[in-house]
């Protein structure tokens, strides 16, 4: 909803009310300002819009998921580097749906950002893989799908990678 910079200028504001409280003997009033003040730091580095649109990709709810990203008008601008690769890595879930060729771009640019968890690379290498096999280039998808595998060290995406792979043997 605001910009990063708005966020962090509120957090300082609530801050200093805090303080204000502080000196004027009123702790739990101070305290709980300062809580206040800790949710507009925690919007500074999670985007709510963004955390709202992995909810509706739970959900499998793509429209409303493109909605929410729609509301954000320039992410280079309003967003974290960090989270301008979350954007691009949403967005290009939900494009993936019906155009690949865009999306394999937000992916690239997500992973060029970059992503801060592991599984979060491996599952967009994953995606790249089989839209690179959708378009018959099987070199390329060989090697995403083994540079996903080294990311994924959990095992979250074997299912996904097997899947892959057995596309893979068809052509």
């Amino acid at each position: 909803m605001f910009n990063k910079n708005i966020k962090l200028i509120i957090a300082v504001l609530i801050a200093v009310w805090a303080v204000f409280e502080f000196t004027k003997g009123h702790i739990l009033n101070g305290i709980s300002i300062l809580l206040l003040a800790g949710i507009f730091v925690f919007l500074y580095f999670k985007n709510e819009i963004l955390l709202l649109a992995f909810l509706k990709l739970r959900k499998q709810d793509f429209v409303g998921g493109t909605k929410l990203l729609d509301k954000i008008k320039n992410p280079a601008a309003s967003l974290t580097k960090k989270q301008e690769g979350y954007y691009n890595f949403l967005r290009g879930i939900m494009i993936s749906q019906t155009n690949l060729t865009q999306a394999e771009k937000f992916f690239k640019r997500a992973l060029q950002l970059g992503l801060a968890m592991n599984h979060d690379k491996a599952m967009a290498k994953l995606q790249l893989a089989g839209i690179a096999l959708t378009k018959r280039r099987k070199r390329e998808a060989t090697n995403l799908i083994a540079e996903a595998k080294k990311l994924d060290k959990h095992g979250m995406l074997n299912d996904q990678i097997k899947m892959v792979k057995q596309q893979m043997k068809k052509i």
